[in-house]
């Protein structure tokens, strides 16, 4: 083991806290614990989870006021589990190890509160301890091999959040969570095993370097470029289905309706970014600037953004709205990571705002998960309708679910604004270049429009049609269905955020009685709860109003990692070009909310007002499609193709039997007994016949009877007899455990003897 010890020592915390936990029993009362057992087990859990924050926070410090961006910190671990173990840091890891940290800390001071009427509370604290470790872990990681590793560690542990009820949907969403999360694993697993056969490295220092050693012209040039493409797109499998990317999604509208609050809130604002991390490998240090792999990322998060959006608008589940809604924000990252790829160097706007997206979306996630987790911690209901009116005179609850709602809606002054900008921003700068580009003017995008004439003469491996296909997706059309569509999308978070905010706060409860008793709850959560989710909500605005002094430093200490330059100028984010943006998605959302929401999922029934959900069940992709191909058509498919190909052996190997490996008659073959037996038993019987001839006339002798009597009163079948006997015996004896005891005492009386000698 080499370097700095230290990332060792912060990767072991959470690991070694969560065997500390199995430690403190305090005595069981019931079926739970007793309030003292839970009292030490929650104090503990708070201050590891607060202890990795400090250290990470602290590492923050380092690199923001040192302007650090690059490795400051490694470690390695030589020969663990085979190809090592390496650990680094460097800015973009200091920042997101703090977001982490953070979120886990505030998670485990609400689960304080919250978890209370839950059982198996131990178990929901080791595991959470064991998937911060695993998380780091990821996070540190300097190689793809390491990454895999914590990766699938992560994926293992974090499957007891989503069980933990163990009702029936829980179970069947946990399972749903696994098999995503493995079937994603083994894909990843292959495409590690593509790129250390082509780069001969994993190393992500190193990627960007051994691609560019290897040189992509010619022949053998293609195929080694569509050989990292299929390796990277198997990545990009295995890390998209962590991501929730499209159509891998299905987990998350599952898994997070019945898992505890604080782990909605980890899964969606971290686990989900472990995911986004190793997309963030690929794209900017394995395929730097290639517009393919941009136009493939750019498909996918057009797709995933929106979709996740729509799922959200038309769900009347409090925790499936906002599990659908990061879908779609998932999607707006993966718009900055494919435009990058597309603008090549002049990409930073758009990865810059990728970033921030990530870290915007954690933070935003936490609260409003938190905000979801009060509600149900009270009603133990998700359903709009049960829980309509609830946030009425609950200024806490309502101030701190606002500051959520109008960061992801992209308000101005909030801080989803600054990462949708950016993000926006890259979509307007690369349609200017396709304009200048195709108008002759070199605006400063070569690479754009270089990229777009390569396509449309060769594509990939010299392919016409896959050059005019790429062509269009990089192109001056798709690009403006790709720009209205983010707006769209932004204009639907709009609109599912107003439906929950005004459902819960403004709207009042159809039951009088139960909206009395809403409003007349005097304490809905403690204070520790409270400190929490009022602590977090108040970075959202505070990451808004000041985005030259924070965000766009968080951005630099993490452009090494990025591969990102400096913007050429700094961003007006407040300038009319845009806020139009954002009010053009403000105006589209209402307008939805408006149309959608209030005229078509609002209906009345029994003279009551009710939220109906629109979806048809027939769109689930997993029980539509999944589901059926893996449990009925994969076995149907491939139980078929077995069959047939066992019968084809079996007919091979009786034909071979009755062909060129016929049985054929051994020379000179004994029936039974050894040549010994047989020699000396005709000696015997030779004798014996000629002292005793037989008084049998001929016919008798051709008596079965006869001859059978005859055999048994052989001495080679009676010698022949006693050796079979005598084997079997020996095979019995020397593999009985009496047999071995007694050699083993013999053994032993030998060497007494042989030192009494002595």
């Amino acid at each position: 083991m080499t370097g700095d010890y230290m990332l060792l020592l912060i990767l072991c915390i959470p690991f070694a806290g969560a065997l500390v936990t199995l430690l403190l029993r305090g005595g069981e009362k019931g079926a739970g614990e007793s309030s003292d057992g839970k009292k030490k087990r929650d104090i503990w859990t708070g201050l590891i989870t607060a202890a990795e924050m400090l250290i990470f926070a602290s590492l923050f410090v380092i690199f923001l006021a040192g302007g650090r961006t690059g490795i400051a910190f490694d470690f390695q671990w030589e020969g663990f589990c085979g190809l090592g173990l390496h650990l680094c840091m460097d800015g973009f890891r200091a920042l997101y190890c703090l977001v982490a940290s953070l979120m886990w800390m505030m998670t485990s001071f609400f689960s304080m509160e919250y978890m209370g009427s839950y059982t198996s509370r131990n178990r929901y604290r080791f595991f959470t301890l064991l998937t911060l470790g695993a998380t780091v872990g990821v996070f540190l990681s300097a190689d793809l091999y390491t990454a895999f590793i914590f990766f699938e560690i992560m994926s293992f542990t974090s499957y007891t959040w989503v069980a933990h009820e163990e009702t029936k949907e829980a179970l069947r969403a946990a399972e749903t969570y696994l098999a995503v999360a493995v079937i994603g694993g083994l894909v990843m697993l292959m495409g590690l095993f593509i790129l250390y056969r082509e780069l001969g490295t994993l190393e992500i220092t190193a990627l960007a370097e051994a691609v560019r050693s290897h040189t992509l012209a010619g022949e053998s040039g293609a195929v080694r470029y569509r050989n990292l493409f299929i390796g990277a797109s198997c990545l990009l499998f295995g890390f998209g289905a962590k991501a929730g990317v499209f159509p891998l999604h299905i987990w998350l509208p599952k898994a997070h309706p019945v898992a505890p609050a604080p782990a909605s809130a980890l899964l969606s604002g971290i686990l989900t970014k472990a995911g986004i991390f190793g997309v963030l490998v690929v794209s900017c240090s394995l395929l730097q600037f290639d517009v393919r792999w941009g136009a493939l990322i750019l498909f996918l998060g057009v797709l995933t953004m929106f979709t996740g959006a729509l799922l959200a608008l038309f769900s009347v589940n409090l925790k499936r709205t906002l599990a659908c809604s990061s879908v779609s924000q998932i999607g707006f990252i993966l718009i900055g990571i494919g435009m990058q790829g597309l603008l090549g160097e002049e990409g930073s706007l758009a990865i810059r705002g990728s970033l921030l997206h990530m870290v915007n979306h954690s933070l935003i996630k936490l609260v409003l998960f938190m905000a979801a987790g009060v509600v149900f911690m009270n009603l133990h209901k998700l359903n709009l309708n049960e829980i309509r009116g609830f946030g009425r005179k609950k200024p806490l609850l309502n101030v701190c679910f606002l500051m959520g709602a109008l960061g992801i809606g992209g308000v101005p002054l909030w801080n989803g604004y600054t990462s949708k900008t950016l993000l926006h921003e890259s979509i307007v700068e690369y349609r200017l270049l396709l304009a200048s580009a195709n108008a002759g003017v070199p605006a400063g995008g070569a690479h754009a429009a270089q990229a777009v004439a390569e396509l449309s003469c060769a594509g990939i491996a010299g392919s016409p049609a896959a050059g005019s296909v790429l062509s269009f997706f990089t192109g001056p059309l798709w690009m403006g269905v790709v720009e209205w569509v983010f707006l769209i999308s932004g204009g639907l978070t709009v609109a599912y955020m107003l439906k929950l905010y005004i459902c819960l706060f403004l709207e009042k409860n159809a039951d009088k009685d139960r909206q009395k008793e809403f409003e007349g709850m005097g304490r809905y959560m403690n204070g520790i709860s409270s400190f929490a989710l009022a602590g977090s909500a108040v970075l959202l605005p505070l990451l808004g109003l000041l985005p030259h002094l924070i965000t766009d430093r968080l951005a630099d200490m993490s452009s090494a990692f990025l591969n990102a330059q400096q913007p050429e100028a700094v961003v007006a984010y407040f300038s009319l070009v845009n806020l139009k943006g954002a009010g053009i998605s403000l105006i589209i959302g209402i307008l939805l909310y408006l149309t959608v929401v209030r005229m078509w999922m609002l209906c009345v029934r029994e003279g009551q007002s009710v939220y109906v959900e629109r979806w048809p069940s027939w769109l689930d992709l997993e029980d539509r499609i999944y589901r059926p191909v893996l449990r009925r058509l994969l076995p149907l498919l491939f139980g078929s193709i077995c069959r047939i190909a066992d019968r084809l052996v079996d007919s091979l190997v009786v034909l071979l039997r009755k062909t060129i490996y016929r049985d054929s008659k051994i020379p000179h073959e004994l029936k039974e007994g050894t040549a010994l037996t047989h020699i000396v038993g005709s000696v015997l019987d030779g004798v014996t016949d000629y002292f005793n001839h037989p008084d049998a006339t001929e016919e008798e002798l051709a008596e079965e009877e006869y001859i059978r009597q005859h055999m048994d009163g052989k001495y080679e079948h009676k010698l022949a007899m006693v050796h079979d006997d005598l084997q079997e015996n020996g095979t019995i004896i020397r593999r009985s455990l009496s047999f071995g005891l007694f050699l083993a005492c013999f053994g032993l009386l030998l060497t007494l003897l042989y030192m009494l000698i002595d």
